[in-house]
């Protein structure tokens, strides 16, 4: 058996553990808005009926579907736009390249959950045990 081949069997449970590691990471964002844990000085007393709280309450909802593996693909899309919104507004006016905008870690999180929702949940998810995977 090729290393190749080995590693492709794989797959599933590697595209688990970024669906997994990425939703954990993404959901601090919406925790430290919402109920300041863990605790952001820039980000505490976020009003929830402003843009940024409501950010919150869909970086919070939305990753943990992603977590669980729930609605994954339809989790991803809203997860992805969202970070592509924020990073348009928030960072690129600044500069056009993300590592002198701040914006690095915003970018590449629309694109993991853009990808997310054509790769779908790989295993050890809800999605699977409904069949929708």
């Amino acid at each position: 058996m090729s290393l190749t081949t080995k590693l492709n069997s794989y797959r599933p449970q590697a595209l688990a553990v970024l669906r997994i590691a990425a939703a954990l990471f993404f959901i601090q964002h919406g925790l430290a808005k919402l109920i300041q844990f863990p605790y952001v000085e820039s980000l505490a007393n976020v009003p929830l009926a402003s843009q940024v709280g409501i950010g919150g309450v869909i970086e919070v909802v939305g990753s943990a579907l992603i977590l669980l593996g729930l609605y994954t693909r339809l989790a991803a899309f809203f997860l992805s736009g969202m970070a592509a919104v924020a990073y348009f507004q928030f960072h690129f006016a600044k500069s056009f390249f993300p590592i002198l905008n701040g914006g690095e870690l915003v970018a590449l999180f629309s694109f993991v959950f853009f990808y997310l929702i054509f790769a779908g949940p790989g295993a050890w998810s809800l999605d699977g045990k409904r069949g929708e995977a």
